[in-house]
């Protein structure tokens, strides 16, 4: 269902909420660049059904509501026009008040895309969090010398147009201790089933791993 959530800074957004409020764990799903829509939904609903209270904000709810896009070209060039409206800052403080949203159970974080990149910039900067994993993040590579605060996994694809193995060497390189999978093959987005970039194999595999690491830290 959809819900409200408040920030320290005096915002009010919108976020959808799912999964059983006595659930032992919660989860935070960030998107990627085209908004809470229904591939994103769909993500909620997969870790509801394993257990997990969830909470996806919308992170361009203070430059526009109700964003829900697509994935032709053209949405990409509006998706990365909002998200070139909204600061790190702004959408740390909507992070925020969806973990402090989900109570005092354990709670971790998963993004995909935008939402990935921002995953790990939680990790480091945000209280509340066991976990964080991080899919197909651009913008780790130039962040990489930040210090996580919790256990981080993260999930590549090696065909990655916009993410260069390069990068993930980098990454690799300045976090020894973060668990870095790569996939074969796999592109951009390869965990969306909306997306021509969809690997079905390595969609599999990486929610595996991704779940095998939430349980284990959100304990």
């Amino acid at each position: 269902m959809d819900i409200k959530l408040d920030t320290t800074d005096k915002k009010t957004i919108s976020a959808y909420r799912t999964g059983a409020g006595d659930a032992p764990r919660a989860l935070v799903v960030l998107q990627e660049i085209f908004g809470i829509n229904s591939h994103i939904r769909n993500v909620c609903e997969r870790f509801a059904a394993q257990g997990y209270e969830v909470i996806a904000p919308a992170l361009f709810d203070r430059v526009e509501p109700n964003v829900q896009l697509g994935y032709t070209q053209e949405n990409v060039q509006q998706g990365l026009a909002l998200r070139s409206r909204v600061t790190l800052e702004e959408s740390l403080l909507d992070i925020e008040s969806a973990i402090k949203a989900l109570g005092n159970k354990p709670v971790g974080i998963i993004g995909y895309c935008w939402g990935g990149a921002l995953a790990w910039q939680a990790a480091c900067k945000l209280d509340g969090l066991k976990a964080a994993v991080c899919w197909y993040g651009g913008g780790i590579a130039d962040a990489r010398s930040l210090t996580s605060r919790v256990p981080v996994q993260m999930h590549f694809g090696d065909k990655d147009g916009s993410i260069p193995v390069a990068d993930v060497d980098a990454i690799k390189a300045a976090q020894p201790d973060v668990e870095v999978h790569v996939y074969e093959g796999a592109g951009h987005g390869f965990g969306c089933d909306q997306r021509g970039s969809y690997n079905e194999s390595a969609y599999q595999l990486a929610q595996q791993r991704s779940l095998d690491f939430l349980a284990k830290h959100l304990t």
